[in-house]
């Protein structure tokens, strides 16, 4: 999978695709408008970092590209690729439990802390690609 040339882009099918990991430097876009939220996206080659109004949804460590971003208050599902393996952290509701699936396996029930952040780390390589959903139990 390619990194997101635009930084940050609304599908077709209503998700979001954004993150260049390809990036020598940081880079920013700011102000983005999707479905009535304002979205502000930092990405290079060492950090992927996504926010909603001003609060915390996705970073990543390494920098990766995510598509197909999809979020819930049940659910949160996108696809991940990057040039080496991730980690990557989820803002979602504080001090609560979910189910990980990578690649539609179960990794495991993994629970947020009083911030609500969930990190994951995954393999990630050249020509690979992991598809991530973590559900609310």
């Amino acid at each position: 999978m390619a990194a997101v040339k635009e930084l940050l882009k609304a599908e077709a099918d209503g998700t979001l695709s954004f993150g260049d990991y390809t990036l020598g430097s940081k880079t920013k876009l700011d102000g983005f408008e999707f479905q009535g939220d304002l979205y502000k996206v930092k990405t290079f080659s060492e950090i992927t970092k996504l926010e909603k109004n001003g609060m915390f949804v996705y970073e990543s460590v390494p920098g990766t590209a995510v598509e197909n971003f999809r979020a819930s208050e049940k659910e949160v599902s996108f696809l991940v690729s990057g040039e080496k393996d991730a980690q990557f952290t989820l803002g979602l509701e504080a001090d609560s439990a979910y189910v990980v699936f990578m690649d539609e396996v179960n990794v495991g029930d993994m629970a947020t802390n009083l911030s609500g952040k969930l990190s994951v780390s995954t393999e990630l390589g050249a020509d690979k690609s992991v598809k991530v959903k973590v559900v609310k139990k």
